[in-house]
């Protein structure tokens, strides 16, 4: 057993930069890399690719990312843990081994599966939004279980290089490669809490490295044009140290971390994840150096009975439509423009959307009422159930141009088709993770 690990985190979603995956790697002397690039909305999208194509359904930058990942990889020794297998981590798993091949490199990955419990479901399972049976959102395309480290520990047991996975829990993929190393029981539950802290810090990336954190007035972060992803050293006792590569942009701080370590907790005394309900309320944050962070503390006393599962469903269509509105009287005229298509559309599109951006569109208008500006654009937007009728909204839009207010420019329209999510709950025993190996 070993007494401490490097971990990295080279990928916060499924857009993120992969320049940072690459320094971590070359740069960082990790033990672990993990890109962690799936959201419940990415995984819905992730199966309505799958559906269309059976050899399709795993991330969409997964070739770009893996292609300049390999060599960097098996050259300095790093495992690499991640969920861009989305809804289809077989064909991400063959996928790496044809990247690997045409690299002239050898490579074995395991790709771990189980969390599509789909074909589980009845519909009849109420959701954890509305407490509303799911059937009742519409028609059901994709359901994933949050998987824990369980499903990841067989695929570290072997000598794979990458471990590829479907839906994890964020926390679980940097918790898994720790219980591995140090030889921890997955019902200590206070050593899985330490790991889910640690884990939780690291998984958005740069976040905890200033980028959601920056405000150039209040809270100045420097070099972000060459943000670095973070690293964690980790001791067998559960406590770690937060730092980045020397020489990349960004900072961590104890307010960078405190930042992402609220992420997404709505109970710091209970934070569910499929491996522990984790208790962050003891956690202790030092900065010991110029970025570099010690977090000791965390802990758990159990874990949930069941699995969170999120749903995917046919949410319809969402119809939008922009135009803008510039120089003398602008928001007056834009003002005229959206009461235009309130007119016209209230009677076909019951949840109609009309905002002015520069005024609206994400406060109240009260909040910019001492404001003018010079410029808005017009958007309106909304859910419908058919094609033709989302079509219309843009269509109403860009009849502006000569029957709306005078200087309108630069319209556009767009339809695109809504999956939506929400999330019900599986007993354990549903759910059986499985991997597959593979070999260049």
């Amino acid at each position: 057993m070993k007494e401490k690990i490097r971990i990295g985190c080279g990928a916060g979603f499924s857009g993120d930069r992969i320049e940072p995956a690459l320094i971590l790697t070359e740069k960082g002397d990790l033990d672990y890399l993990i890109l962690e690039c799936l959201a419940e909305r990415t995984i819905a999208l992730a199966q309505k690719r799958k559906l269309q194509n059976p050899d399709l359904g795993y991330d969409v930058l997964l070739e770009k990312r893996i292609s300049g990942l390999l060599p960097l990889l098996l050259k300095n020794k790093t495992r690499l843990i991640t969920n861009m297998g989305a809804a289809n981590p077989i064909a991400g798993a063959k996928k790496i081994i044809e990247l690997a091949k045409e690299q002239g490199l050898k490579v074995k990955v395991a790709a771990v599966f189980g969390d599509d419990v789909f074909s589980f479901l009845s519909g009849d399972e109420y959701s954890l939004e509305n407490d509303i049976p799911i059937y009742s959102y519409g028609k059901l395309v994709s359901a994933n279980a949050y998987l824990g480290v369980e499903a990841i520990l067989p695929a570290l047991a072997t000598d794979v290089d990458i471990i590829i996975t479907g839906r994890v829990a964020d926390p679980s993929l940097f918790l898994a490669p720790m219980i591995y190393e140090f030889g921890w029981e997955v019902d200590d539950f206070e050593k899985m809490g330490k790991g889910t802290v640690l884990g939780h810090l690291l998984e958005c990336a740069g976040q905890i490295t200033g980028g959601y954190f920056a405000d150039p007035i209040s809270k100045p972060i420097p070099d972000m044009h060459i943000l670095g992803h973070p690293f964690v050293d980790v001791f067998k006792d559960g406590h770690g140290v937060i730092s980045k590569v020397e020489g990349t942009g960004g900072a961590i701080t104890p307010q960078t971390t405190k930042e992402q370590l609220l992420y997404e907790v709505l109970d710091p005394f209970h934070y569910f994840t499929p491996d522990v309900i984790a208790d962050f309320s003891s956690v202790k944050i030092e900065e010991i150096s110029k970025n570099q962070i010690q977090i000791k503390g965390g802990g758990g006393n159990s874990k949930p009975e069941t699995y969170k599962v999120s749903v995917g469903y046919e949410a319809g269509f969402r119809g939008t439509g922009e135009i803008s509105y510039a120089g003398a009287h602008a928001v007056e005229r834009g003002e005229l423009a959206a009461e235009i298509m309130r007119l016209r559309l209230k009677d076909k599109i019951q949840n109609l959307k009309i905002d002015l951006i520069g005024m609206n569109s994400l406060h109240p208008s009260e909040f910019s009422k001492e404001s003018q500006p010079y410029e808005v654009r017009l958007r309106v937007t909304g859910m419908c159930d058919s094609l033709s009728l989302a079509q219309e909204i843009g269509e109403e839009v860009e009849a502006l141009y000569t029957n709306g207010p005078a200087g309108g420019g630069g319209a556009r329209k767009y339809v695109e088709q809504v999956v939506g999510v929400i999330s019900t709950l599986l007993e354990r025993d549903q759910v059986k993770p499985g991997i597959q190996l593979f070999s260049a």
